[in-house]
């Protein structure tokens, strides 16, 4: 259906849809962060932006280190807070 109508969400909405508190799209907004728009009082969001904002955060988040990197860096750490307290 080309002429569907696009699906809009209330603050509550999106914070049950995003798993998070109310409190959070409303410090998402304030900062910028987060698309959306204004209908008279009330705040609005489209469920097709959200999703390319949320795939966006998903992109600009780095990719966890493997556990081998990890475990070697605690190694190297510690073995330097050792010679240290020699």
């Amino acid at each position: 259906m080309a002429d569907e109508i696009p699906k809009m969400l209330t603050v509550s909405e999106l914070a049950t849809y995003l798993r998070v508190h109310r409190s959070t799209v409303y410090r998402l907004l304030k900062s910028g962060e987060l698309p959306g728009f204004k209908v008279g009082s009330d705040w609005r969001f489209s469920l097709a932006a959200v999703d390319e904002w949320r795939l966006r955060q998903s992109a600009a988040v780095p990719a966890p280190k493997p556990a081998d990197a990890v475990q070697g860096e605690e190694r190297g750490s510690r073995a330097v807070s050792e010679k240290r307290s020699r």
